[in-house]
């Protein structure tokens, strides 16, 4: 196996959750709860192009209101999303998007193609498999070494 150039196009999610500012956060819920997913991106058509405008967590349902015992049925997606997306592009190399979801602080990009639309998504799971790929590639050349030293010594020993 050769190592080839990984981009974020190569792992990313393309089947995205999305949803736009003006869902009520009790849809939103229940949208993450029955697509299994911890997050959706907030979009706008722009252009008749999906672009992401911000982000939505569970984790920020369950601070921004619950957490306060804010009443659900008056807000939507747009009163506590995060704006202002970190966003991955196509062509961005895995170690570039792991470095804008530590200096951001994020667990999940939004991936966008060269015109800003909607594309993918890629988590710190995705990169956390292709890690464990990658050292498991490692462990097969340390044992191959191993094995081929074994037979080499072996054979001149005697």
């Amino acid at each position: 196996m050769r190592a080839r150039s990984s981009t974020v196009a190569d792992y990313c999610v393309r089947e995205v959750v999305t949803v736009d500012r003006d869902m009520p956060i009790v849809d939103c819920a229940k949208l993450m709860h029955d697509a299994h997913v911890g997050s959706l991106v907030v979009i706008e058509m722009k252009n008749g192009r999906k672009v992401p405008v911000g982000m939505l967590t569970d984790r920020d349902i369950a601070i921004e209101v619950v957490a306060f015992e804010t009443a659900p049925d008056a807000l939507t997606a747009g009163d506590i999303m995060s704006g202002d997306p970190a966003t991955a592009t196509e062509t961005e190399d895995l170690l570039a998007v792991l470095a804008t979801m530590r200096e951001r602080g994020v667990r999940r990009l939004p991936v966008v193609g060269a015109d800003g639309a909607l594309c993918g998504i890629v988590s710190a799971d995705n990169l956390w498999e292709v890690l464990a790929e990658e050292v498991d590639g490692l462990v097969r050349v340390i044992k191959a070494e191993q094995t081929r030293e074994r037979a080499t010594r072996g054979a001149n020993a005697g």
